[in-house]
Order: C-alpha cells, then structure tokens, then sequence
C-alpha cells in the first residue's frame, strides 16, 4: 500500500505512491515510531499515512500501461508497481472536493477558499496532480446524497483518480453513518482518502477511529448548531416575532422590531376575502375570479386562484399569532391583527361545512390513474382530476390547472371527461402492445445506438492511447536532452510539467472510455426471447 506523507514539509523519503505494493506498506505499519519522531530540539517529522490498496486490476492496468524509465528508482518487492513520489512511477491523481451549506451569497469566500488551500497543498507534494476540476456541492453534510458527491464517487469507481482531498472532514459529511458509507465505498475502489487541516491513516484501526473520532465531533456539531437555532427561534416566535419563511398577504416584516407591520393596500385585499367568504358566501374560486377581475394580485404577482383564498382563510398569522415548530405562538405585544376572532371562527365554520377544509379532504389520485400525465396543448400545464356534481350522479374530469387554478380567462381548454379518455389510452396500449414488429424495431435499434456508442469509444480510446503515447515520447525526449546537457533545467521543467499533466488528464480520460466500453453489450442482437 502506497505511504502518504502528511503536510507539504515531508521529504521524498516518505512520498506518496498511488500503486505501492502490499509488502511495502506491511514494512511501513511495522516501521517503529522512532524512525519518524523528532528530537526533543528540532520540529516534528510528519508521520507517514499509508492510503488503501489499490485494487489488483488497476495495479495490473497501470504497470502494462506505464512505461518503465531508466533511473525511476528499484521496483517494489513482490512485483509491484514502483512508489510514485519524486522520480519514482506515475504522477499520483488527485480529486478535491468542495461544500458549503449555503449559497454563495451567504458564504462569498468559502468555496474558493477552500479550493486554493486545497490546490496548494496538492502543489506542495512531491509527484501529485490535479486529475480533474473540483466537484463542488452547495448542500446539507447531513446526507450523501449530494449531486457533486455522487458524481465524485462515480469517478472513484471508474479509476479517474486515486486520491480524494477534502479540507476538514466535516465537508465530507456531518454523519458517523455518511461517512461511514462514503469511505467504505473508496476503499472498495481503492482510492485513498485525505484531509488537508487533520492527519489520519483510513488503512490502519488507529487511522479509522481518528476518522470516526472527527465525524462524532463534526455531528455533535450540526446538532448543537440545529439545537441552539431552534432554541432561538422559540423564544423570537413566543416574543411575537416573525421567525421567517413566506410572508403573508397584507403584511411585511419590520427589520428594526422584528415584527409583522401591515401594509394597507394588501392588508385591505385580505380583509375583503373574509368579508365575501363569510358574508356574501361564495366560493374561493368565486372570490379568488373577483379579486382578480379588480386587477388584484398575489405577493408573488400572479392571478389570484381558489388555493390561494384558502391559505388566506386558514391562516392566524391575521389574528396576530406567530407559527413556528407546530405551534401558534400569541405573545403580548404581537403584530396588529387583520381579523377579529369572531370573524375568523365563522371562516373556520364555512371551511368544514362546505369541505373546503383539507383535513376533511380524501386523495383523488387513485380516482385518476392519468392525472399528471396529460400536457395542454394552449398553456403546456398537465391536467388534473375534477369532479362535478349532479343532481344524481358525480362527473369525473380531467382539467388543464390553468384553468383549473385561474379559470377559463387564462386557458380556455375543454375539459376531458374521464371515463372516455382512460378508456381511449387502454385500447391504446392494448394494440401497441399486441404488435410484435414494434417491440423488435425497438430492440433493434437499442442494440444498434449501443454499438455505435461502442464503436465511437472505441475510436476514442485509440486516440487517446496514441495521445499519451506522444506525451510520454516528449517527456523522454526532454528528459533526455536535460540528462544529455543539451537543455537547462529552467527550460526542460516548464515543458515536463505541462506533458505529465496532460498526460494524467489523458489516462483519467482512457480509464474512463475503458469502463463504458465494459459495460457495453456484446454484438449479439437482443430478441424477444431476452426480455
């Protein structure tokens, strides 16, 4: 297993190797400490951490694809690849991983500060190199499923590079069981795993109860973090003020007190809907039809619609109260109240008698198997389930939710009715599904996009195995003319550098083209007999 040196002051003594052999690291973990302790008067020597074995068919693809070099050092014993570090091997690949929790705006300086840390220390080690851009996340560290995490770890699988590099631990996750799962699936593809601010060895029982020891503190963290918020968040909403989220119609945060002040053109629009809703009794689509014909508009400037009448309806924020964690907080002083009690409880009263209540509503998705699933060719919204009533039977439909939400002034698509449309696409599927010749066009031309994909990794593949060979020949060449006297180091190195970077970029590219050509099917034609 290859050794890690830990900080940019390690020596090329103690270098890192992507491909190290297993008896190499058994002699490493067997060193005894003193060998890399320090005197009592000079700095500490940084104990070396022995990354994870790489697995026997990337030890086995490396060693026929690198080109041995005179004067690259001995071999490892036991038919090893040779240790990467200074003169030794391969460049060591490395992927960096970024996260904050929240935006940008919020963290300006995070995100790039951890990318220069990061691409310094991997420019302060002998022989490391950066395989591809950083896979950078703006996501909770409570859960691994991260889009750039997933996507990290998908390279891990497919060979691209050998070592992932984090900041602290705690960007990785904030969970004992994430990381856990995320390390155990790096050791599984051979990919070392390393924090630039904190050492550790994964491949030793000490290394990996540091590891556990780090992701203990790193959750105790979050949830002392989640805890106080909470704790304040309590107290502002038992004070009567406004704890944040969506604000209502009608009122707008006051920075400076924390509370909700009215604002009175919207403060009137809400009042009105309670007047029509209790008074003249008509309906929410009813009221939300009028206010919207009077030009009225919602805080985020569209039609008023008949949920949008409800979640004024229910809402106590209009009685002067304050919800947070589940519960209406009523704190004196509060916010001036928009209704009075009276007013709201004969609402509530309409709400249940008329079912506009959804705690009294049931699901009508099983009613309407295809509600979603159909688009409006006028406004491009799916169609929802409705019914209508009669004076004896109930009618089912399906509804554009245009019209459905805003009504036929917005989209005037006819409504479906159900039974005939549900009836229409079964026969449907009934007879695509009883020709046969479909099903074999269709197997056809899977199998044939399969094999032309195959055919062009392949291309590609050849191509970029000639690159590397020309960027290796270069490197021999310059070597060669430094070693002969012919070029100065200060023009040879510039030119070296620039090669071996293109180079592992190109191997990154080859293991990856070799994967998905694996995972192709063979040439053989599927058949009905296959499915």
């Amino acid at each position: 297993m290859p050794t890690f040196p830990h900080g940019p002051t390690a020596t090329d003594e103690h270098a890192p190797s992507a491909v190290a052999a297993t008896t190499a690291a058994r002699a490493a973990a067997d060193t005894s400490p003193s060998e890399f302790a320090s005197d009592a008067s000079g700095p500490p020597t940084a104990q070396p951490i022995t990354a994870p074995d790489t697995p026997r068919r990337a030890r086995r693809s490396r060693r026929s694809r690198t080109p041995s070099r005179p004067g690259n050092g001995p071999a490892r014993a036991g038919g090893g690849a040779v240790g990467i570090g200074g003169d030794a091997g391969a460049p060591l690949r490395v992927a960096i991983y970024l996260r904050i929790f929240t935006d940008e705006l919020h963290q300006p300086f995070s995100l790039e500060a951890q990318e220069l840390k990061l691409t310094a220390y991997v420019t302060s080690q002998d022989n490391w190199e950066l395989a591809c851009p950083a896979f950078v996340d703006q996501a909770s560290g409570a859960t691994t499923e991260r889009p750039a995490l997933q996507r990290a770890l998908n390279a891990a699988r497919a060979g691209r590079f050998d070592v992932l590099l984090v900041y602290r631990v705690d960007r990785l996750s904030r969970s004992i069981r994430g990381l856990s799962d995320i390390l155990a699936q790096l050791d599984d593809t051979g990919v070392a795993f390393r924090s630039a601010t904190e050492p550790f060895d994964t491949a030793t029982p000490a290394g990996r109860m540091m590891v556990q020891m780090l992701a203990v503190f790193a959750e105790f963290e979050r949830a002392t973090i989640i805890d106080r918020v909470i704790n304040g968040m309590e107290r502002k909403a038992a004070r009567g003020q406004w704890c944040g989220g969506y604000r209502p119609h009608g009122y707008d945060l006051d920075r400076a007190t924390g509370f909700m002040a009215p604002l009175p053109d919207e403060a009137a629009v809400a009042q009105r809907i309670f007047r029509l809703y209790t008074r003249e009794r008509i309906g929410t689509r009813a009221v939300a039809n009028t206010l919207t014909a009077d030009g009225h508009r919602t805080k985020s400037g569209k039609p008023w619609s008949g949920a949008a009448v409800l979640t004024v309806l229910r809402n106590r924020v209009y009685l002067g109260e304050v919800f947070y964690r589940d519960q209406w907080h009523h704190a004196d002083p509060h916010h001036p109240p928009l209704i009075s009690a009276e007013l709201f409880d004969e609402a509530e009263q309409v709400l249940i008698a008329r079912g506009d209540d959804h705690t009294h509503r049931t699901s009508a998705r099983s009613r309407f198997p295809l509600a979603g699933l159909i688009f409006c060719a006028r406004c491009g919204k799916r169609y929802q389930g409705t019914t209508a009533r009669g004076s004896r039977y109930t009618y089912r439909h399906y509804t554009c939710f245009t019209r459905q939400r805003y009504g036929t002034s917005s989209c005037p698509a006819e409504r479906l009715p159900a039974e005939q449309v549900e009836s229409g696409v079964v026969e449907s599927l009934l007879a695509t599904l009883a020709r046969t010749d479909l099903i074999d066009a269709a197997l056809e031309g899977a199998h044939d996009e399969a094999q032309a994909e195959r055919a062009a990794h392949v291309a590609e593949l050849g191509a970029v195995e000639t690159d590397i060979a020309k960027a290796e020949a270069s490197i021999d060449r310059y070597l060669t003319a430094f070693e002969n006297g012919t070029m100065p180091e200060a023009t040879c190195a510039p030119h070296v550098e620039a090669l071996s970077r293109k180079a592992g970029e190109l191997r990154g590219r080859r293991d990856g083209l070799a994967l998905l050509i694996d995972e192709t099917p063979t040439a053989t034609k599927p058949t009905r007999a296959h499915l």
